[in-house]
């Protein structure tokens, strides 16, 4: 009988995931509890939905702005690290010989074998520092272009999210409805961000969904409190 093969199947987005919880976390919440602050001071539709795209806008500017500085500094970390163990290799060898002996006893290798495995390693020199960027600084290298796509995807990410809880306003004219459809269609969408962010990072997805519900939802409430206590 044929034996079937062993597929294994890893989630490889982490980072893009990452991002696009980040833009659209922010998204959802801050342009919401915005409207619903604004509602509770003003008369007007018009002025929160002007009000909310400006915050979209500076919004999601100034988080792609910091995801690309983020990405940035990453990367530049990474190659001054990587630099610093290409000269630690060439000027002081045995050192760093020990430092792979010394992650090898962390794996529970024996002695006997931690040697050769040593040997092997230090045989190629950009084999070697590799190894050691991995295994003794748990650094991995960062994929070319992540700056700009990590910019791109937050701030587009913010955007998507920033408009859900201002469609209501644009559609309706009357204060009480617009707010009323911003809440449900913003918690629907809240829990549904949460539920499917649960399923990619292995958390239980209706604890993910009801966690970014009550985050938007006191964020909001407490906007709307303030902006009646001090109209």
């Amino acid at each position: 009988m044929p034996a079937t093969p062993h597929v294994e199947r890893h989630f490889q987005a982490t980072a893009t995931v990452r991002d696009i919880v980040i833009g659209m976390a922010d998204g959802l919440t801050v342009p919401f509890a915005l409207a619903a602050g604004l509602s509770g001071a003003v008369a007007s539709t018009g002025l929160i939905v002007t009000a909310g795209l400006a915050e979209v806008a500076a919004g999601s500017i100034a988080m792609g702005l910091g995801g690309y500085l983020a990405a940035k500094t990453d990367a530049e970390h990474y190659a001054s690290e990587r630099q610093r163990e290409i000269r630690e290799v060439e000027e002081i060898p045995e050192r760093e010989l020990e430092e792979v002996a010394d992650v090898l006893r962390g794996y529970g290798l024996d002695e006997e074998h931690i040697g050769p495995v040593t040997a092997a390693i230090a045989a190629d020199r950009e084999r070697w520092v590799d190894w050691m960027m991995r295994f003794e600084l748990n650094l991995e290298a960062p994929r070319p272009a992540r700056a700009r796509k990590s910019a791109m995807t937050i701030g587009g990410a913010y955007i998507i999210g920033g408009l859900i809880p201002l469609s209501s306003y644009m559609l309706f004219n009357t204060m009480a409805t617009a707010i009323g459809v911003s809440v449900a269609v913003t918690l629907a969408s809240l829990f549904v961000f949460g539920f499917i962010k649960g399923r990619f990072t292995g958390i239980s997805p209706w604890r993910g969904g009801l966690q970014t519900i009550v985050t938007g939802g006191l964020a909001a409430a407490a906007a709307y409190a303030i902006a009646r206590a001090v109209a």
